[in-house]
């Protein structure tokens, strides 16, 4: 195991937020890849869960945690630091590394925000009750988000897109694995 990093279990409610790009600087400090446009979770969370590279070098292996002890935003990228990550040469090692955190760790969404990652697999429905499909992914377009729906039409896998607005998304129900909006599915 590399220095800094302690052998872990992946908590069960883990979410995968980013991943180490490379080293900051000479004193340990690394540069974040955020998956989402505004890591929030990466700066509320102080215990960072990395698995190894999927591909290239592997410097550790298993499960280890890591104890961040900053964050911040840093020209278009996120850095950060680590307790025991001290120099250029261990935060080097970190490179690749694939970083989960608990999603008890995530803030809490204010009234009609939603984590995308809470979105991914509900059922969307029209207001006449037509399944229109299940939410594969979503889309930063820039000024809005797109739900992007699959769907079977003579068995054969299909995709719908629809803009995650107020003006097509009249509910969404996480509880009820279900989104409502105003669409029709030969749209």
């Amino acid at each position: 195991m590399l220095i800094g990093l302690e052998p872990a279990e992946l908590p069960n409610d883990a979410i995968e937020v980013g991943r180490v790009a490379d080293a900051w600087g000479i004193k340990g400090w690394f540069k974040v890849l955020p998956y989402s446009n505004d890591p929030e979770a990466l700066f509320s969370s102080k215990r960072w869960f990395l698995l190894p590279a999927e591909k290239g070098a592997k410097n550790f292996t298993g499960v280890a945690l890591l104890t961040v002890a900053e964050t911040k935003v840093h020209s278009d990228s996120v850095v950060a630091s680590a307790h025991k990550v001290l120099d250029r040469n261990a935060a080097e090692a970190l490179r690749g590394a694939r970083i989960f955190i608990s999603r008890a760790n995530f803030p809490a969404a204010q009234k009609d925000e939603f984590y995308w990652v809470d979105l991914l697999g509900l059922n969307v429905v029209n207001r006449e009750g037509v399944a229109l499909g299940v939410v594969k992914d979503l889309l930063s377009t820039g000024p809005q988000t797109v739900l992007v729906i699959e769907f079977e039409l003579d068995g054969k896998a299909q995709e719908r897109m629809i803009p995650f607005v107020s003006v097509y998304v009249d509910d969404v129900d996480l509880p009820g694995k279900r989104i409502l909006v105003d669409w029709q599915a030969d749209f």
